[in-house]
């Protein structure tokens, strides 16, 4: 995997206050792809203006996180859709983590997540996951920032369009392991989630 192997995806949603922010923390990962749920043409403008290499969408009307996730997947040329929220921030070596942990351990994976401290993960064995490891396998992860494998959510039908806001990355997760496909945690790549 290479940084031209990621599209970075963001859903906002009246997010001028923080996504400039978040913009600046992405340092490697050149493919960013907006789609924005309050047909902001003044954030258009201005994000055009900040990077005019960013697609950026406009939706007429707010079609929720996971149907707004979907479009951007489908939309991106890439492999793998790293989806994070215009409230978040990348440490600074957090792309260069998530490289690094796929390549060195041939990671199958359907989703990796960067660590935060808000604890953006679900049910695990903390006696045999976190021993020594700087990765280790959950139940889920939260939806403020996981690397998706396009190849493998596209198998289980992507994000639930029928669930507009919240928990539809449970959801998803939840399919994932179903159909006997990993998510992991990488403890190493961090990530600051404001909330």
């Amino acid at each position: 995997m290479n940084y031209s192997d990621i599209t970075i995806g963001i859903v906002s949603f009246k997010s001028q206050e923080v996504i400039f922010n978040c913009l600046r923390s992405i340092r490697m990962i050149k493919k960013i792809i907006i789609f924005d749920n309050s047909n902001d043409i003044i954030l258009k403008k201005k994000i055009n203006k900040f990077n005019p290499s960013i697609e950026f969408v406009l939706s007429k009307k707010n079609l929720g996180y996971g149907k707004a996730n979907n479009k951007i997947i489908n939309l991106s040329q890439t492999k793998y859709v790293f989806i994070i929220t215009p409230d978040t921030i990348f440490h600074k070596n957090c792309e260069h983590e998530m490289l690094k942990l796929v390549n060195k351990n041939k990671l199958n994976f359907s989703i990796i997540a960067p660590f935060a401290v808000e604890n953006n993960f679900g049910f695990f064995d903390k006696e045999k996951n976190m021993k020594g490891k700087n990765f280790f396998k959950v139940d889920y992860v939260k939806g403020f920032a996981m690397l998706v494998n396009k190849k493998k959510i596209k198998k289980v039908g992507l994000f639930d369009k029928n669930i507009f806001l919240f928990l539809e990355e449970i959801d998803l997760c939840r399919r994932l392991l179903i159909n006997n496909e990993k998510i992991y945690i990488n403890k190493l790549a961090k990530i600051k989630h404001l909330g």
